[in-house]
């Protein structure tokens, strides 16, 4: 027995050495390829659920009033990118073009839920679409821009489950409405003061939008009382709302089927004519701001798995197209000849050039800033020519970006905020701090009276900016 259990004392080891090297050497040479497979939608679902079904909730929507009072301070930020559209502050507020080691002062910070949702700022207070996986409902706050109280919370019920977060949209505020759209594209309008109930449309059932793979990314836009909204249902491509009443003013028609994307609408003047620009599912639209009638259209830009970035004017004709998933960029130039007006493509760059995945690019004084796939800081020309670079060492990957009083303002994934000057004479970094301590630090951020305002998927902070008085 004795001599046994020596031989088996020799044995076992031996043979469960030989059994490890056999599998290493399968694990590297004899088993398949790993495929990486690029994020695509839903990916981070449970099996088999289905986030695109209408909430069966018998909750009601919620009014609650908090103690949070809006602060004295000039400016605003009223919708994405801005009072004018651009990304672009054009406020005199002076900011201050250096930092303590410890960053810009921290003036409040909260907790939001997971998700991109950025602040849209207006008299003093700040309005962001939140998400309250407790009881499961949207929740479109007020806070105030001096500590970040609630001044009021409006909710209301609505299933949502993860996807790479919830809510993503920005809401649209001026003197007579607030308006926001939710992850299902359920479209909510109160009086911006005190919450209180204007109207509602749900997309899904009034328009029959089809609801985007990683939920609604397109922002509402509040203009000369209507609120101009892209369902892309069967028999509405986009759609104008009276802001006070909620009614329907016109609707373009949806021949092609083109369906909804994250892209958000934006306006621009083109021979005389007022017109929203879109990029829908199976290319760009633009429609008339006074009929809703389609003015011309093209398929030459689309984007197979998700189109994010929103059009960037340049004027005179050009609109500037980005995208990610090897979409690169382009230059669409309208052109009008008796009475017709076509949209040509003038020129493409590829994606190792210039693409955006997330961010919608900047144009600012003939230049254009973005972030591009490799995650570098890009300056383009307007012939598309690479002016510079922040090079690899300097990435930024899908980060938001801002410019405001000549500096720019851009932040990596993980909360590390830069300040540079927004030229270009070359990538010139003045400071930089890590503001957020979270991840996917993707929301649009937003500036008004010196008041900087970032956030992470679960977090949003408000800095001091301003030069020193």
């Amino acid at each position: 027995m004795k001599a046994i259990a020596i031989l088996l004392g020799i044995l076992v080891p031996a043979a469960t050495a030989v059994a490890c090297v056999a599998m290493l050497g399968v694990w590297l040479f004899g088993g398949p390829p790993i495929e990486v497979a690029e994020r695509v939608p839903g990916t981070d679902r449970p099996p088999g659920t289905d986030t695109m079904q209408p909430t069966t909730s018998t909750a009601k929507p919620q009014l609650v009033q908090g103690d949070g009072v809006p602060a004295e301070v000039f400016g605003d930020w009223p919708r994405f990118r801005g009072r004018n559209f651009d990304g672009i502050s054009d406020e005199f507020t002076a900011l201050a073009k250096s930092w303590p080691t410890d960053g810009p002062e921290r003036l409040w910070e909260i907790e939001v839920g997971e998700g991109y949702a950025a602040a849209a700022i207006w008299e003093g207070r700040v309005y962001v679409l939140d998400y309250d996986r407790r009881k499961k409902a949207d929740v479109l706050r007020c806070l105030s821009l001096t500590d970040g109280k609630d001044i009021w919370r409006y909710s209301y019920p609505v299933d949502v489950k993860r996807n790479h977060g919830m809510s993503r949209t920005v809401p649209s505020v001026t003197e007579g409405a607030v308006v926001s759209l939710g992850p299902k594209c359920h479209v909510t309008c109160l009086e911006p003061k005190t919450g209180e109930f204007r109207w509602a449309l749900d997309l899904v059932k009034d328009f029959g939008t089809r609801v985007p793979p990683w939920y609604a990314g397109q922002c509402p836009l509040i203009e000369g009382g209507r609120v101009i909204l892209a369902p892309a249902g069967p028999e509405a491509l986009l759609v104008a709302v009276d802001a006070q009443k909620g009614e329907v003013l016109w609707r373009t028609p949806n021949p092609r089927g083109w369906r909804m994307t994250h892209s958000s609408v934006m306006p621009m003047e083109f021979a005389g004519k007022r017109m929203y620009v879109y990029c829908a599912s199976g290319g760009v639209v633009g429609v008339s701001a006074d009929s809703g009638a389609i003015l011309w259209e093209t398929n030459a830009w689309k984007i197979s798995i998700a189109t994010v970035p929103s059009p960037v004017i340049l004027g005179d004709g050009r609109i500037f197209l980005a995208g990610g998933y090897n979409a690169g960029s382009m230059v669409l130039q309208l052109k009008e000849a008796g009475g017709r007006i076509t949209a040509e493509p003038t020129l493409r760059l590829e994606p190792k050039v210039f693409g955006a995945a997330q961010q919608t690019p900047i144009y600012y004084h003939g230049c254009i800033y973005g972030v591009r796939p490799s995650g570098e800081l890009v300056c383009l020309d307007l012939e598309g020519n690479v002016v510079w670079t922040s090079g690899p060492e300097h990435r930024f990957d899908l980060g938001p970006l801002l410019i405001a009083g000549g500096l720019l303002y851009v932040m990596n994934d993980t909360g590390l905020l830069v300040m540079a000057e927004a030229t270009p004479q070359g990538y010139k970094p003045l400071a930089q701090a890590q503001v957020l301590s979270g991840h996917d630090a993707w929301g649009p951020m937003a500036i008004a009276g010196g008041r900087l305002i970032v956030r992470d998927l679960t977090h949003m902070v408000c800095l001091n900016v301003a030069a020193p008085k």
